[in-house]
C-alpha cells in the first residue's frame, strides 16, 4: 500500500498523509517531522487540499505566536488506506448462507439495497427515475452509461463499488438490483459481469 501511495502522490505527500492519519498537525509540526521547510510543506498540503484529501480542521495557539492552522485527513483521505470492509462483508455473507441458506442471504442484501435507495429522489417519470438510479451508482463510485434499448433502458456500470466482494459472492449483485427496482419501480434484470473485474449491469423494463 505504501508503494501505491507514493506512486500516486509522490514520496513527500505520501508521508504527509501517513502523519495526518496518526494525528491532526500544523504545518510546522509536519515540517519538523519531515525535515522540510514550512513553505515546502505548505505547498504539498495545498495540493492535497485541492484534491479533497486533506482539510483544515482547526487552530492551535503556539506559545507567543498567532494561532496555527491544523490539518487532518478528509473522509476521502481516510479511504485511501486499506480497510477490512471487503473480507468482513464476504465472511458475513458466507455465514448467513451457512446458517440460513442462500435465499436468506439474497433477501438480506436486497433489503439493504432497498434502504440505500430510500433517500434517492426518484423523479416523476421512468426516464427521470432511471437517471436517479444511475446517479446513485455514480455516488457509490461506479461510472455509469444509460442506453435506451428495445423495451426499456440499460444501465451499464464500468466497475463495481463492491468489486472486492462480488467476484466471489455474486449474491451481492442482488443488492444493486434492489436499488434499481426501488428507485425506478420497474421490473429489473441483473446482467452484471462477474469475474476478476466485475461490472454492474441492469436492464429496466418500460
Amino acid at each position: 500500500m505504501s508503494n501505491w501511495l507514493e506512486q500516486l502522490f509522490g514520496d513527500t505527500q505520501a508521508r504527509v498523509l501517513r502523519l495526518l492519519r496518526r494525528s491532526r498537525q500544523s504545518i510546522t509540526e509536519l515540517a519538523t517531522a519531515l525535515k522540510l521547510t514550512d513553505n515546502a510543506v505548505r505547498t504539498h498540503v495545498a495540493v492535497l487540499r485541492r484534491e479533497g484529501i486533506v482539510e483544515e480542521v482547526g487552530t492551535q495557539r503556539d506559545t507567543g505566536g498567532k494561532p496555527a492552522r491544523v490539518y487532518g485527513l478528509t473522509r476521502a483521505g481516510e479511504e485511501l488506506f486499506p480497510k477490512a470492509y471487503a473480507p468482513v462483508l464476504g465472511m458475513v455473507i458466507d455465514e448467513v448462507i451457512r446458517r440460513d441458506g442462500r435465499e436468506r442471504a439474497v433477501a438480506l442484501l436486497r433489503a439493504i439495497g432497498t434502504r440505500i435507495a430510500g433517500a434517492a429522489k426518484k423523479g416523476s417519470d421512468l426516464k427521470q427515475r432511471v437517471q436517479a438510479a444511475a446517479g446513485l451508482f455514480k455516488e457509490l463510485g461506479t461510472d455509469v452509461d444509460l442506453e435506451r434499448v428495445s423495451g426499456g433502458w440499460r444501465l451499464q456500470g464500468y466497475g463495481c463499488p463492491l468489486s472486492a466482494v462480488t467476484s466471489d459472492h455474486h449474491e451481492v449483485c442482488e443488492l444493486g438490483r434492489a436499488v434499481v427496482e426501488e428507485i425506478t419501480g420497474a421490473t429489473v434484470t441483473e446482467c452484471c459481469e462477474h469475474g476478476e473485474h466485475p461490472r454492474c449491469g441492469f436492464t429496466i423494463d418500460d
